[in-house]
């Protein structure tokens, strides 16, 4: 039986890398697609378990050959998932868990469109900010490009097939082991609730 492919995506600072994290460690079934990126890594981060770090030349190097099921470039550097190794897993039958952006899923979405796809929003601006600054990793002049290319990220929430809203880390957790076996349909993307929030997230702060 071939396996099946969940995407998830969010704005930078929405919590996604926690959730996923938390997933992974709370179901050994699902297996997660280490992306390959050109940019350098953050000092708690491993070669081959978060990313497989490889140069810009390296990197270009494999869009030229097709090596990828989808690249983007984020924030000044190259992010990829090796389609070879995506193709080997679900023929295989694994739940593959692949964590990328809105560009990535689109890419994955025109390829596989049996890929189930899942966007991450955080409650508000607010919490966006303060998660942004609480990871203590970026400078202030990179926290502020984050948070400016977050509000085009979050405008993309409408192309995927679920939302969860990461408020209450516990819930939103809960809220994603539901989707990814089956259960959540109570969270699928269309519900009124996520078109509110999303607005709200998109309106142009005041002075």
């Amino acid at each position: 039986m071939r396996g099946n492919l969940h995407v998830i995506a969010a704005p930078s600072g929405a919590g996604k890398t926690s959730l996923v994290k938390a997933l992974m460690e709370g179901d050994p079934a699902l297996q997660f697609s280490v992306s390959y990126t050109t940019r350098a890594p953050r000092p708690t981060e491993i070669d081959g378990r978060d990313y497989h770090f490889v140069s810009a030349e390296r990197f270009a190097e494999m869009v030229a050959a097709g090596e990828f099921l989808e690249h983007a470039r984020v924030f000044d550097h190259s992010y990829g998932t090796a389609l070879a190794t995506a193709q080997s897993a679900l023929a295989q039958g694994a739940r593959l868990l692949l964590e990328i952006d809105w560009q990535g899923a689109r890419q994955v979405r025109s390829k596989l469109p049996e890929a189930q796809t899942i966007f991450i929003l955080p409650p508000s601006r607010a919490a966006l900010e303060q998660r942004l600054h609480a990871r203590s990793t970026d400078s202030a002049a990179v926290i502020r490009r984050r948070l400016q290319d977050s509000v085009g990220d979050l405008a993309h929430w409408n192309e995927f097939d679920y939302v969860v809203i990461n408020d209450r880390f516990d819930e939103a957790l809960a809220g994603l082991r539901a989707i990814v076996t089956g259960q959540g349909q109570q969270l699928r993307a269309n519900r009124p609730a996520v078109a509110r929030l999303a607005a709200g997230l998109l309106q142009a702060p005041g002075p």
